[in-house]
């Protein structure tokens, strides 16, 4: 037993209420965040090698799609983790151990948090240019992703750097003993400057495509407006939905004083529910997309089916689907490159190009 560990469990009282609980009921609770955490691995996994395998979904937007998932994908196995590193073993665990299973989860959270913010920037920029994918500029992709890492491993660095309360127990977090309430104070204002950040862009984004939308018919102006309306609904109601409580839970935190705020020792719920925001990530972002839900299924028929003669038919009535489709001349294709039409800004929005 580490005595740093069990000082500041004791003190948060924490201890008191782990004694308090039945061992079914956390045997409960964890195969609930186990199974929660597999689909969380089994989604993303599927939709990254959805990406990897179909050479069409090689562009800006698919890569940031991809490396959602990736955030997603290892939230779900750190988390997972966290899980079995967590009861009894906690406090046989070091204070540097104890830094890296809490921060493993928060950076790779923190890193899907940022790339929600990335695609929003990176589809708002794309309407402003009326260009949605050139080759020539993939460094911004690069630049964006690296950028959010960064950020995202900077921050979960920081408590094992030493913005900690090793040194000053009344400064101690009640959800994790061992961060600093003004840390988590801190955190809690980016996040929610994010989620701010994200709802604007949306809405400008809304905005632009409904005034362009607008140029063509009225017609394409509702279907089009009421489309993406929808989408923005789901997408910021979704990431609000999930974090919302765990930001709400981490500001009561910080306001009260130790054994005080009971609904403090229920934090694995509402921890829980950030991370089910990794699951949801993959629906919102990729089965939204008519040629990614053909490829996500057609990845997991090609996984149940294994025959020599299903391939062939199936490569032929892609082709033919994508002849039917994606039947664009040369020359029609450089001039809608050189003056870019409304439909071509809708079509940036969702990232499916044939």
């Amino acid at each position: 037993m580490n005595n740093t560990i069990y000082l500041h469990y004791n003190y948060t009282g924490k201890l008191d209420n782990r004694n308090k609980s039945s061992s079914g009921t956390i045997d409960a609770k964890t195969v609930v965040f186990l199974i929660i955490c597999c689909c969380i691995v089994l989604e993303n996994v599927m939709v990254l090698a959805a990406i990897w395998k179909n050479h069409k979904f090689h562009n800006r937007m698919y890569f940031f799609i991809g490396n959602l998932a990736l955030c997603d994908l290892l939230a779900g196995v750190a988390y997972t983790v966290n899980l079995f590193m967590s009861g009894e073993r906690t406090l046989s665990l070091s204070p540097p151990a104890w830094f890296v299973r809490e921060g493993s989860v928060f950076v790779a959270l923190a890193a899907s948090t940022f790339s929600l913010l990335a695609i929003a920037i990176e589809r708002h920029m794309t309407m402003i240019k009326m260009r949605p994918y050139d080759a020539n500029k993939k460094y911004r992709v690069f630049l964006l992703i690296g950028t959010c890492w960064l950020i995202a491993i900077s921050l979960g660095a920081l408590p094992i750097l030493g913005w900690n309360c090793l040194d000053n127990l009344p400064d101690c977090s009640t959800v994790l003993p061992l961060y600093s309430k003004q840390y988590v104070a801190f955190c809690i204002t980016i996040f929610i400057a994010l989620l701010l950040a994200i709802a604007i862009l949306y809405a400008r984004i809304y905005i632009l495509v409904k005034s362009s939308s607008s140029k063509v018919t009225k017609h394409s102006n509702s279907e089009h407006s009421m489309a993406l309306l929808r989408t923005v609904v789901i997408v910021v109601g979704v990431f609000i939905a999930c974090w919302t409580p765990i930001f709400v839970l981490l500001l009561i935190d910080v306001a009260c004083k130790h054994k005080q705020c009971l609904v403090l020792f229920k934090a694995d719920w509402f921890l829980a529910l950030a991370v089910l925001n990794s699951a949801m990530n993959p629906i919102i972002y990729t089965l939204a997309s008519k040629e990614m839900r053909r490829a996500f299924f057609g990845l997991v028929c090609s996984c149940l089916v294994r025959t020599k003669v299903v391939r062939p038919t199936f490569e032929n009535s892609r082709s033919k689907s994508s002849s039917i489709h994606c039947q664009r001349p040369v020359d029609k294709e450089n001039l809608e490159a050189a003056v870019p039409s409304s439909s071509q800004k809708l079509t940036s929005l969702t990232g499916a190009e044939c």
